[in-house]
């Protein structure tokens, strides 16, 4: 994230276009206001725009304003998005679900600066800054004929891409921290912790829903956990929880001397049951007799008989 912070600083004073890219949930809207924020423009407004949640037929005057009278319903003269802000920046979220009749206008926009408001009969020039983000490959958009080639290329002058969170876990005991004290103060349950192993789920966990899962789930847990409590791994939702077990090991066929565990869960857990299964089948092979099990496994013969306590292998 600083690398990513670092480029968007080399940038942020110039005027050139930006598209961020990534999963859903990544934080796109963050990156999109760390531009603005970062640059010349930071005492202007900043205006996101979300291209999937307003009709195909309504986006035109939602972005580029109307004329009063200029279609049925248009009561009153609208500025449109664009113009309102002037001097700022625009994220257009979503970009790749933008209708493909308004792309044109936009392409205009971005080459000449110029909007054509709905019944107005003349160009008007507005300064704006477009940063636009995507969910979706809009390489693939373009090869099928979904979004235009010189419009995308007009966007990705400089794009940023928001790996998942999956790609970064060192980063989540920090996120959990932020998100542990920030919800903590908003629902008034001070002093929470959260104990190593339950963050250990929570590091190795996949987190299909990015930074925004990952922030939902602490807001979970912050509600309904007691002021000043520890947060233990049985307070996790069900599917972070089951998908730290280890598979039993008759899933699947397997050699005698080979054992099935999952790399996704606590690492103690995974370890501890490695070690059960090397030791049994070591005891098992030298009949109990523990000189000969121990010299198998490159132990000492106290340091098995630890290992037993530990484990409890009668």
């Amino acid at each position: 994230m600083r690398e990513l912070i670092g480029s968007i600083r080399q940038i942020a004073d110039s005027t050139v276009n930006v598209l961020i890219t990534g999963e859903t949930g990544v934080g796109k809207e963050l990156f999109a206001r760390a531009v603005h924020n970062c640059s010349a423009r930071r005492s202007r407004t900043f205006l996101p725009f979300n291209c999937s949640t307003v009709p195909r037929d309504l986006i035109d005057s939602q972005l580029f304003g109307h004329k009063r009278g200029a279609f049925t319903g248009a009561q009153s003269d609208s500025q449109g998005l664009i113009r309102a802000a002037a001097g700022g920046t625009l994220f257009l979220d979503e970009i790749g679900d933008m209708a493909i009749e308004t792309q044109p206008k936009l392409l205009r926009f971005l080459e000449a600066g110029e909007v054509f408001p709905l019944g107005e009969n003349k160009p008007l020039h507005v300064d704006v800054r477009i940063v636009a983000a995507t969910n979706v490959n809009l390489d693939q958009l373009v090869a099928a004929g979904r979004f235009r080639e010189d419009l995308f290329y007009r966007l990705d002058v400089v794009r940023i891409n928001v790996p998942p969170l999956r790609e970064r876990r060192e980063e989540i005991p920090a996120l959990v921290e932020h998100f542990l004290q920030k919800f903590g103060g908003e629902l008034n349950k001070p002093m929470l912790r959260i104990a190593d192993e339950t963050l250990d789920y929570l590091v190795l966990y996949g987190w299909p829903g990015n930074v925004r899962q990952l922030a939902n789930e602490v807001r979970r847990l912050v509600a309904t956990a007691e002021p000043g409590s520890v947060i233990m791994p049985a307070h996790l939702s069900d599917d972070i929880g089951e998908s730290r077990r280890t598979l039993p090991a008759n899933r699947s066929p397997r050699l005698f001397n080979e054992v099935v565990t999952r790399i996704d869960q606590p690492l103690s857990a995974a370890v501890e049951h490695i070690e059960r299964a090397a030791i049994q089948r070591a005891l098992s092979m030298t009949d109990g007799r523990l000189d000969e099990a121990a010299k198998l496994l490159g132990l000492s013969r106290k340091g098995l008989y630890l290992k037993r306590q530990r484990l409890n292998i009668g």
